[in-house]
This record gives C-alpha cells, sequence and structure tokens, in this order.
C-alpha cells in the first residue's frame, strides 16, 4: 500500500513542477495582453493623420479602466469563483483561457479597423469606434485572465500544499510578470518593426495566447490523471467537502479576509495602474525617447524573476509573511513620494526607484497569497481568491481611469507634434497615498494575526518538519 501511494502523481517532484511550469506559461501569455498598451500610450494618443489613434489621456484612462468593466459590476470574478469550487480547476481554467481568447481578438478588431472617426454616446459620453470595441474586448479579456488567475492560484494550493506552496506561487508570479516585461519592453520595438503599428502587436499576443492555451490542455490531462489515482485511495474523511452558497457568508465575516483583500487592493492599485502610465511618466519626466519608454519599467517585472521566488521560499522555511508585507508597503511609500519630485529627473534616479519598486512589488505577493489559505479552509479557497480579486478589480478599474482624469484636467504643461506633455507630480502622490493606506492595512492584519493565530509568522513547511521529526523519533525508539 506504501509503495503505491508513492507511485502516486500527486506525490511525484517532477509531476508538480511540470505542472507549475504549464499554468506559469499559460498566466505569462496572458500578462503579456494585459499591459501591452500601456509602452503604446504616447502611439495612441498621436493624431490620425500622423498613424495614431488620436486618443486623450482620460480616453487612454478608459480603456485601461475597461480591464474591470465586467469583473466589478456583473460580479463575474465571483461568478467565476463559485464556478471554479464547483466544477473545478480544469473547467474553468479551459473556459477562462476560451474567454480571454475572444476578448484579445474583439480587442485586435478595434484598434485595426477603420470606422472613419464614427462616435457613439454611451451614457452621454462620447466614445470612437476603435475606443469602444477596444475596451469590450479588453473588458472580456480582464474577466478570462482574473479567473485564471484564481484557478492557478488554486491548483498550485491542490498540487503544493505542504510542499514548497509560497515558492511555487512566487515562481508563476515571477512567469506572469516576465509576461508584463515582455509587452513593456518590447511592444513598443514590435510597433516599430510593422511601421508604427498599434494592431500587430495585438495579433502577436493573440497568437501567443492561443499556445498558452494548449499548454493548460496538457496540464488538463496530468489533473485529470491525478484526480483518478487519488480517487481510487481517498477515504471518506480524505475527500474534499463540496462548496456551498452560504460559505460566502462564512469568508466575508472574517476580519482577516477584508484585511488581506483592502491590502491587495491598495497594494497592486499602486503599482499595475503605475505600470500603465509608467512609459509615459519616462517620457514626460525623464526625457527617454517613446521607443525606448518601456525599458526602464520592464525592469520591475524582470526583477521579480528571481525575487518572489526567492521571498516565496525565504516565507515558505522561516515564515514572518506579515512583516514581509508591511516591510513591502513601507519601500511602497517612499518609491512613490522620490518618484514625485520634480527635482529629481534623471533616468539613474528613475532606473534606481523601479528596481527597489521591483524588490517591493516582490516583497508583498510573495507574502500575500500563500497566507489566504491559511484564512480560508481549502474548498472555500476559490470563492475567496475570486472576492479578494473582485476587490482589486475596483482599484485596477477605478485607479488608471481617475489618473486619465487627473493628468488631462490638471497636469498638462504643453504641447509637442499634437501631443500634450504632462507632469506626473500629482499622479504619484496619490500612488504615495495608496501606499500609506497599504501600510495601515499590514499593521491591522499583522495585529489579527496574533489574535486569531491564522500563522501568517510561521513557515508554511513547518507542518511537513514535524512529520518528519516524528517518524525519526519513531525510528529512534524502534532501535
Amino acid at each position: 500500500m506504501t509503495e503505491k501511494i508513492q507511485r502516486k502523481l500527486s506525490e511525484s517532484k517532477t509531476a508538480r513542477w511540470t505542472v507549475l511550469a504549464l499554468v506559469a506559461f499559460t498566466m505569462l501569455c496572458g500578462y503579456f495582453i494585459t499591459d501591452m498598451m500601456a509602452p503604446l500610450q504616447d502611439l495612441l494618443q498621436t493624431p490620425v493623420e500622423n498613424g495614431g489613434l488620436g486618443w486623450t489621456a482620460n480616453e487612454y484612462g478608459r480603456f485601461t479602466s475597461a480591464y474591470g468593466w465586467f469583473n466589478v459590476f456583473f460580479l463575474m470574478l465571483i461568478f467565476g469563483g463559485m464556478i471554479l469550487d464547483k466544477m473545478g480547476v480544469r473547467f474553468t481554467g479551459v473556459m477562462a483561457a476560451s474567454i480571454m481568447l475572444v476578448g484579445v481578438f474583439i480587442k485586435w478588431i478595434g484598434v485595426s479597423q477603420d470606422f472613419g472617426g464614427a462616435t457613439v454616446s454611451v451614457f452621454g459620453t462620447e466614445w470612437g469606434y476603435p475606443l469602444l470595441i477596444a475596451s469590450l474586448g479588453y473588458a472580456l479579456f480582464g474577466v478570462g485572465i482574473e479567473i485564471a488567475g484564481i484557478t492557478v492560484s488554486k491548483i498550485i494550493v491542490k498540487w503544493f500544499k505542504g510542499k514548497e506552496m509560497a515558492l511555487a506561487m512566487g515562481l508563476e508570479m515571477a512567469c506572469a510578470r516576465i509576461g508584463t516585461g515582455l509587452a513593456i519592453g518590447v511592444t513598443p520595438l514590435l510597433s516599430r518593426a510593422f511601421g508604427n503599428s498599434i494592431s500587430m502587436p495585438v495579433f502577436i499576443g493573440l497568437i501567443l495566447l492561443c499556445i498558452g492555451l494548449l499548454s493548460f490542455i496538457v496540464f488538463v490531462v496530468m489533473d485529470k490523471k491525478r484526480d483518478a489515482e487519488e480517487a481510487e485511495t481517498a477515504t471518506e474523511e480524505e475527500k474534499e467537502e463540496p462548496f456551498r452558497f452560504g460559505d460566502i457568508w462564512s469568508i466575508v465575516t472574517l476580519k482577516g479576509f477584508w484585511y488581506m483583500a483592502l491590502l491587495c487592493v491598495l497594494f497592486y492599485s499602486a503599482v499595475f495602474p503605475f505600470l500603465k502610465y509608467a512609459p509615459n511618466l519616462m517620457i514626460n519626466k525623464f526625457g527617454i525617447d517613446p521607443e525606448w519608454s518601456g525599458v526602464i519599467p520592464a525592469l520591475l517585472p524582470f526583477g521579480n524573476i528571481l525575487l518572489t521566488p526567492f521571498f516565496g521560499n525565504l516565507y515558505d522555511r522561516k515564515g514572518k509573511g506579515a512583516t514581509i508585507m508591511i516591510i513591502g508597503s513601507i519601500m511602497l511609500i517612499f518609491i512613490h513620494l522620490m518618484f514625485s519630485i520634480p527635482m529629481l529627473d534623471n533616468w539613474l534616479v528613475a532606473l534606481g526607484l523601479i528596481i527597489l519598486l521591483g524588490i517591493a512589488f516582490s516583497l508583498v505577493p510573495s507574502a500575500m497569497w500563500p497566507s489566504v489559505p491559511k484564512i480560508i479552509p481549502e474548498n472555500k479557497l476559490g470563492t475567496a481568491y475570486a472576492l479578494i480579486f473582485w476587490v482589486q478589480n475596483w482599484g485596477l478599474m477605478g485607479v488608471p481611469y481617475m489618473i486619465g482624469i487627473v493628468l488631462d484636467a490638471y497636469c498638462i504643461t504643453g504641447q509637442i507634434d499634437g501631443k500634450p506633455t504632462y507632469d506626473y507630480t500629482l499622479p504619484m502622490l496619490i500612488f504615495t497615498c495608496f501606499g500609506i493606506l497599504a501600510l495601515l492595512i499590514a499593521l491591522l492584519l499583522k495585529r489579527e494575526d496574533r489574535i486569531k493565530g491564522y500563522g501568517l509568522e510561521l513557515p508554511n513547511i513547518k507542518k511537513e518538519e514535524v512529520i518528519v521529526m516524528e517518524e525519526e523519533l519513531i525510528g529512534e525508539g524502534q532501535r
């Protein structure tokens, strides 16, 4: 019996790391598309007669905010979490990747077709057809990528529980950041290679996402085999209790859950919306050429490749998850405050601050996501992650739109070649305020951990080490 259990796929180190590679690659493809329009903001705001789309900063902010429309207002993320807990990771993952594909295709139609300057009024606001169609496609894509994110998180918990869970989550996030880094750093070069095209990078992203879907299907085959093996040996006590809709109430009544959700939305609102505007910040404040404006911001996600797994492994072995989140929030405040100081306009300053932001962005997520299973039972994890992502999407939707409004209303300093120039002091102070609030929530989370004993400061692999020690003691007793 023991030999049979050891041969199970769930106990194979090679199998679980292969699973991680497959699903992480799918997320890499998704995040490449998520952030690919950020370095094209300058081209998007170029007048139509000069090859751009003639968007304003406000319109670019509207497009960027579309990412969260369906997730926030139609509760698609919450429904996605329920589907995940009811239908499992295989069905939900394939569904999410398919939604992403449809969304990217619609977005590509929006930016590639000539609509002759036609507009339509939506709730009293004028929208050009390229902006509206691209935004709808991006909104649909946002549903897919966010549901894929919570699905992959549950996959990692399923395959790595009691093992290197934080390290695995860190490596998955690192792969996702590779996608972000490639999007920010490579997209301008792809655009230039195809004659300053906006549509071709999107089309290339569509092809890449097709490969990502195939990668996830390979995972589906492995996961199905694992579940078949588990069904043969699992006892009634070991079988997971099914999710019930009433369990949502047990999640939202936990203070620890809300502290985690608020920390997530505040921290990510100070990073991802910043990345949407970072290339334009490089142009306007640091005088970097538009073609290379994404290079320095791209260092942030590439820095996560090594640091997020490193901090995840540290959390696995040493603990201190709540403390790690506090340190990351303090760093966030310092970084955005330095970005807001007008006289600090040398590109070396930008380089140093982006590197620091990469460290902060590695610290907090590496501790945040592996901490959720310490607060929420596994059969409710899909819905819990979905609720956290839903709260997060309020920030990912609202903050970019707010920054676009602020730039157009208060920060225009002039005009060059038909495009406005901006002073980014006020937007960076807004991002600083998010960091201050994140620090306060992180402190409250640490206090709640002391009260409730979630174990956020304890190592993730402590339980495994205790089992090994017990086995050694038994062996010594037998000798």
